[in-house]
């Protein structure tokens, strides 16, 4: 081969060599703002959490063992989700009868600190694939709508969808509670909107916002299926 113009295809090489490696350090460089954009919006939610960071803490252990008692129970002749918000668990999911419903139900509440149970479970064959595509949409475009939804100033809630059935955790005030509801009722596909929520009064929400009581708070669950409005 000619000596000049290997010579010349070895200059090539460190050039585009020297292309690629400008190229990733740009777009390395550009990926941190990104990482330290969304580290602070993980502080920022963490602080304007109505539960204290303990709380936060002990309702992702709970989930987290909940799922596995659940799974050790029906395995794979059922589809079930467990959701703790505030020390308040939510099961929802199919289960083929009605004593393992009970039965995960009972185990679950072993679990420690957990101070009540909300069992949503239907007796029904596990749903499919795109059915829980279509819940995971429709749980995304509620919190999309929450964020510009007026009234609504805390991160203090958690959105479940089974079945296009749209459960709503949170501490809220009862005005809050029913924005939340007639936020999520308007989106496509919701069927109906179950409020599972702690209420709390407005005195008591001025008061979370200089601390994070996690008690003293009044359960609800409302079902909404015969109101048109929440349809």
């Amino acid at each position: 081969m000619n000596p000049q113009r290997t010579k010349m295809m070895g200059w090539k090489r460190c050039l585009v060599t020297g292309c690629l490696c400008l190229v990733m350090a740009a777009l390395l460089q550009a990926c941190m703002p990104l990482t330290i954009a969304r580290t602070g919006v993980s502080g920022t939610m963490a602080v304007t959490d109505r539960r204290t960071f303990g709380t936060q803490i002990e309702d992702k252990t709970i989930s987290f063992k909940g799922e596995s008692v659940a799974d050790a129970i029906v395995g794979d002749s059922g589809h079930v989700n467990v959701t703790c918000f505030n020390r308040l668990v939510l099961i929802t999911g199919e289960v083929p009868h009605e004593e393992m419903k009970v039965r995960v139900e009972r185990e679950v509440a072993r679990i420690p600190n957990v101070k009540g149970i909300v069992n949503e479970l239907v007796l029904a064959a596990p749903s499919s694939l795109s059915a829980r595509s279509s819940d995971s949409l429709i749980t995304a475009q509620i919190a999309a709508r929450f964020v510009n939804a007026e009234g609504l100033y805390s991160n203090s809630r958690k959105t479940v969808t089974e079945r296009g059935t749209v459960y709503l955790m949170g501490r809220l005030t009862q005005q809050e509670g029913d924005i939340a509801a007639k936020v999520a009722s308007i989106v496509p596909g919701v069927q109906r909107v179950v409020k599972v929520f702690e209420y709390i009064s407005e005195e008591e929400l001025q008061r979370t916002r200089g601390s994070h009581p996690d008690t003293n708070v009044s359960i609800s669950r409302n079902q909404y299926q015969d109101d048109e409005e929440y349809r």
